[in-house]
Parts: structure tokens; C-alpha cells; sequence
């Protein structure tokens, strides 16, 4: 037989306070946000109250649907996978994208150089 190594009841807890902090921060607190995460993950009340709670986190299925909606929950998964600049590497075509219309904006602006 193996013996765990680790304290992965730690690591459980700190997985479900950071998305419990994330919800927080996109959802708030109110009876809405309980509301939508039901709707987001097919997920019954009490799930996701424990999810809210930071006394559990989404597990599977759920938590892929939940990742699909909510790009705070996203960021915190891959901040705890250590890949925190994952997210913005995959906005940077959209950024580049708004800067090259900023630039022509600007240079429409500009009077002609001689």
C-alpha cells in the first residue's frame, strides 16, 4: 500500500477558498449569484452555497462549466496551476487587434508631415 505524501486537505482548502474569492468578486453575495451559478453548471443549491461558501470546490464537469462562463474562476484555476499568464497570452491577438485601430485613429488625426 502507498502512504499519502502531502497535505492534499490543505491544497482542497485553498482550491476552494481562491474560487470562492473569485465568485465573490464577479457574482457577489447575494441569493442572484447562487442563482446563476445554478444556472451556469446544472449544479443543485446547496452545491453551490459549499462553492460559495469555500467549504468545497467544483469538481469536474462542473468546474469545466463553470471555467466556460466565468473568466474569474478561470484566472484563479490557472493562477493555482501556476500559468497566471496564460490568460492574457490568449487576449493578446484581440489587444494587438485595438491597438493597431488606436494607432490609425491617432495617425488620422494627426496633420500631415512634410
Amino acid at each position: 500500500m502507498f502512504t499519502k505524501t502531502g497535505n492534499s486537505f490543505l491544497a482542497q482548502e485553498q482550491y476552494a477558498a481562491a474560487i470562492a474569492h473569485a465568485l465573490h468578486n464577479e457574482l457577489g453575495e447575494t441569493h442572484q449569484a447562487t442563482k446563476t451559478l445554478m444556472r451556469w453548471t446544472n449544479a443543485n443549491e446547496r452545491t453551490v452555497k459549499n462553492w460559495m461558501a469555500g467549504s468545497n470546490g467544483p469538481r469536474g464537469d462542473h468546474l469545466v462549466a463553470l471555467v466556460k462562463h466565468s473568466d474569474f474562476a478561470l484566472a484563479a484555476l490557472l493562477g493555482m496551476a501556476g500559468r497566471p499568464l496564460a490568460l492574457h497570452t490568449a487576449e493578446l491577438p484581440l489587444l494587438r487587434q485595438k491597438l493597431q485601430m488606436a494607432i490609425e485613429v491617432i495617425d488620422s488625426c494627426l496633420p500631415l508631415r512634410q
